[in-house]
């Protein structure tokens, strides 16, 4: 595999937490269960990157501490942190949290997805587009960045 075109090389591998076990609660559709942040983040855990073969959690791309949930007003917010400050991949990363959560959650829900605050060269312009219905729109309808997309949530949302 040639490195030509890659940024980050070499990025250091966080260790995986373990997934929470459902509880038969959880599974019953009549009893109200709040979405929390733990919900989100394994929801958001297994996506992959689309640079190197690990997923946003193993890159700590994605942390818990960086999910806001607020059940009652029916809103999302998740801050991640790119491997690099310069990072060319920060918006499809961004993009692909965001359709993840469009497809995972109730319509009800209001997602937000920012990169975490000093974390990326180019955070403020990352942030206007992925906050932008127009442009994530106009994004997926682009087949072949839909399709990058697709092969970054797959595994998340098996």
């Amino acid at each position: 595999m040639t490195t030509k075109g890659i940024e980050n090389v070499n990025p250091q591998r966080f260790v995986k937490k373990t997934k929470r076990e459902v509880t038969i609660e959880e599974e019953d559709e009549s009893v109200k269960d709040p979405i929390d942040e733990r919900e989100i983040f394994d929801l958001l855990r297994d996506i992959s990157d689309p640079e190197h073969p690990m997923s946003l959690e193993e890159l700590n791309v994605v942390q818990i501490t960086n999910i806001e949930v607020d059940d009652h007003k029916n809103s999302v917010k998740v801050f991640y942190t790119p491997t690099i400050p310069h990072c060319s991949m920060a918006t499809l990363i961004g993009l692909s949290i965001k359709v993840c959560l469009l497809r995972s959650l109730p319509p009800r829900f209001k997602v937000e997805v920012n990169i975490s605050p000093g974390s990326h060269a180019s955070e403020e312009a990352v942030n206007k587009q992925l906050a932008d219905k127009e442009r994530v729109s106009a994004a997926l309808e682009n087949s072949n960045l839909l399709e990058v997309v697709n092969q970054c949530i797959v595994k998340s949302l098996e």
